[in-house]
């Protein structure tokens, strides 16, 4: 498996992860209003949104870099 396959997969995996807690806090704000505070719900969208959108940032450079590092090592290969 390529280096950019295993980055995909992986990144798909921890964005899944972290929809799912995303939607277990807005599910448990829904169910406990008096437990959080007003603003709760924006809070969580707002954290939430931040951490995927950076993570999937992050995750658009690695892509990159996995992808030179898969030229570099087919060119190795057809060298030796």
């Amino acid at each position: 498996m390529s280096k950019r396959a295993r980055l995909i997969l992986a990144m798909v995996l921890i964005e899944a992860i972290l929809a799912g807690i995303r939607w277990y806090l807005a599910r448990y704000g829904m169910a406990n209003p008096d437990r959080v505070t007003a603003d709760f719900q924006v809070v969580v969208g707002q954290t939430m949104g931040m951490a995927m959108g950076g993570l999937l940032g992050i995750g658009f450079i690695l892509f990159f870099v996995a992808a030179s590092n898969d030229r570099k090592a087919a060119q190795n290969k057809t060298r030796r």
